[in-house]
Formats: C-alpha cells, structure tokens, sequence
C-alpha cells in the first residue's frame, strides 16, 4: 500500500496557568482517515486542535504534516477548520459562503464556485445556495461552516464539536454527508457525541493530558 500524507503531533505538551493542560501527547492521522478525539470537557481537546491547526505553539513537541517522502512541513498551510462558532458573511449567498474555502487556498472563482456547489449539495444545501446566509438557520449555518471547509483543496480537516449546535437525527447526517464529500481528506474530530466518533474509522480519548484509544 503506497504510504500516505500524516498530520502528526509529536510529544506535545502544554499547559495554562490552571496547570498541565497536555502531557506529551502523541497522534497520528493519516490521508484519508477519520479519527474521532473524545474526552471530558477541559480536557485539553480544542488545545491540541489548535496547536495541530497552527492556531498555537506548544510549549514542547510539534506538530506537523509528514509526506510520503518522510519530509515534514508546518501544519498550518495545510488544514482546514470547523469549529464550534458557526461564522459567514450575512449578506452574501450561501454559494459565496462556501466558496471562500477554495478562493483562500488560489482557485480561481470559478473553479471555487463549482467545488462549493458540489459540497453544499452533498450537505443538503443547494436548494438555498442562491439565499444570503442571514436567513439560514442554526443548523444550516454549521453545515455551511462545513461546506467552506469542505470547498478547500487541503488535506486535513479539524473539527471542534462540528454538530453541537444541531439535533442529533441531523447530526448523523451530517457526519455521513461529510464523509462523502471528504474524499482523501484526513479528518480529526473532537466531539461528545457517540454516535458521531460511531462513524470514524478510531477513537481516542484525552483524559488527564495524555491519549488513550478507546471503543465507540
């Protein structure tokens, strides 16, 4: 099997004034794989997402992309976001909305334009593509947050709690349009919701700063 790209963090640690908040964490996601990463709250979960984001430096370790050559390179460039705030530009279309992912990573307008029509549609959202993501509702807006995500060309995608803000019949259909539209995307997801880690390929918790694998 050809080896893949991995978003990585290695021996990452970290802490707040509160105390440790990360102790050596280690974790791997590779190209194409789903991980769900599960824990109690304030157990440090967004803190690793933001240092494999690039959102923060960690006080030890790193984190990384490795390619299949073996080089590494900065995360940053190369991961896209859902978090748990759902945010859009109120009075363009949805269609605008979500093109902006691709439009951020050099496509051409056109190009973005039909990489978002295809997300938004495997999400269930063309039919209001064309309506100013002011008048979506709650549930709507995330799944817009995840389209623009989604209409990037990057590798990796974190997820803070991407279905916190929807019922839980919504929720899995979501994560399953989602894991139709993230076609060789590598995918790390935090959450509290079973059934949503269900639908991953593994599980790790994040209890006391350090990771464990767990069964969904």
């Amino acid at each position: 099997m050809a080896r893949r790209a991995a978003l990585k963090a290695v021996g990452v640690s970290h802490s707040f004034r509160d105390g440790r908040v990360l102790d050596e964490v280690s974790l791997e996601v590779a190209q194409g794989e789903w991980v769900a990463l599960m824990g109690p709250s304030g157990s440090g979960k967004t803190t690793l997402l933001s240092i494999l984001g690039g959102m923060l430096r960690p006080q030890g370790g790193h984190a990384c992309v490795q390619w299949p050559s073996g080089v590494e390179t900065h995360a940053a460039s190369w991961v896209a976001w859902v978090l748990q705030t759902t945010t859009a530009l109120g009075r363009r279309s949805v269609l605008d909305n979500a093109a902006l992912g691709g439009l951020s990573d050099g496509l051409g307008s056109s190009l973005a334009a039909d990489r978002a029509a295809e997300t938004l549609d495997r999400l269930g959202l063309m039919g209001r593509a064309d309506h100013r993501a002011r008048d979506l509702s709650g549930g709507e807006l995330q799944r817009l947050s995840i389209a623009r995500a989604l209409s990037s060309t990057r590798p990796f995608l974190l997820a803070d709690e991407p279905t916190g803000q929807i019922d839980q019949s919504t929720s899995q259909e979501v994560i399953r349009a989602m894991r139709d539209a993230c076609v060789d995307v590598g995918v790390l997801i935090a959450t509290h919701d079973r059934l949503v880690a269900h639908e991953c390929d593994r599980v790790l918790t994040l209890v006391d700063g350090r990771i464990g694998d767990a069964a969904t």
